[in-house]
């Protein structure tokens, strides 16, 4: 889905973080609103699952496929 199959490595601190806030660390979005309507146009896929919740919560071992890419969320 993404343009290649190497993984962008996300290192979270906390527990987990929002599907939300990965589209603005990864520079994709600017805000929540941005996120919401990216994806409701965006086919994103969770750990292989079409997922379009911005409240969505990734923990260590999952991984985001975006058309920008593919993220995989690690323990810092």
């Amino acid at each position: 889905m993404g343009k290649n199959s190497t993984s962008n490595k996300v290192a979270i601190v906390t527990e987990y973080i929002t599907l939300g806030q990965l589209l603005k660390f990864a520079d994709i979005v600017d805000g929540g609103g941005a996120a919401k309507f990216y994806l409701a146009e965006n086919r994103v896929l969770v750990n292989g699952e079409e997922d379009n919740r911005r409240g969505r919560k990734l923990r260590p071992g999952d991984v985001v496929e975006l058309k920008e890419g593919r993220y995989e969320i690690i323990a810092k």
